[in-house]
This record gives C-alpha cells, structure tokens and sequence, in this order.
C-alpha cells in the first residue's frame, strides 16, 4: 500500500493508474499502468495495450486481474461521478488513492456512490 501512495504523490499533480490482480477478494500485486487520457491532470485511461495484454495473459493462466486504481492528485478517495460513468458493473475493485489515503470500492449495478460503486473494507496483511 505505501509503495502505491508513493507512486501516486511522484506522478502528482497527474493521476496515475494501474491494474490489480488477485483473487477470492485479496490483491496479491499490481501494476502501473501510462495515463493515456486526454487530459491526465483531471482524467485517467489506463492504457488499453496493458489492459488488453493482462486479459491474454489470464486467459492463458496467468493472474487474474481483480481490478483497477487509480490517484485523485487534488481530490479525495472516493469516486467521482466521472469515474462512475467509466465503470463497467462487472464487480471489479477499484481502488483510489488521495493523499495518503487508499479507498476501495467495487463496481456494481446500482451501487450506493453514483449508482456504480459499493465500499469495500481494506484489510492490508
């Protein structure tokens, strides 16, 4: 967790994004991912080549990509309704980071934040 706080304030004032990857409701690792957003100090769009290579490689045995995180450089660790728009309701994690805070949040249909996301209880072992 503090190596992510880390990696988020070094990319500040831009958002940086990445990739999680677990299973059975634990995140074992992640991954950075480039911000190719048009505009990534208010935006972040994990770059599709990353994203589309982790799907191979799951489908090919590798880890399961268990979801996503992203920084909110000027905000808090909660999703916008921005963020709420971009997600699928598949009931990935999502994880943001704002200051020194690490919230997480699953992407579900009619989730309590925007209609998109349920809170989800961090437990760091």
């Amino acid at each position: 967790m503090n190596e992510l706080v880390q990696k988020c304030k070094a990319v500040a004032p831009q958002e940086a994004c990445g990739l999680l990857f677990g299973a059975d409701g634990a995140i074992s690792s992640w991954s950075e991912t480039a911000n190719v957003a048009a505009d990534p100090h208010r935006h972040f769009e994990i770059d599709p080549t990353a994203l589309f290579t982790a799907l191979r490689a799951e489908r090919g045995g590798g880890p399961r990509l268990a979801g996503y995180w992203h920084s909110h450089p000027s905000g808090d660790a909660a999703p916008s309704a921005t963020d709420a728009a971009m997600a699928a309701p598949d009931g990935r994690l999502w994880l943001i980071v704002a200051g020194g805070t690490v919230t997480a949040w699953r992407a579900v249909e009619d989730g309590a934040r925007h209609g998109r996301f349920a809170a989800v209880q961090l437990e760091v072992r």
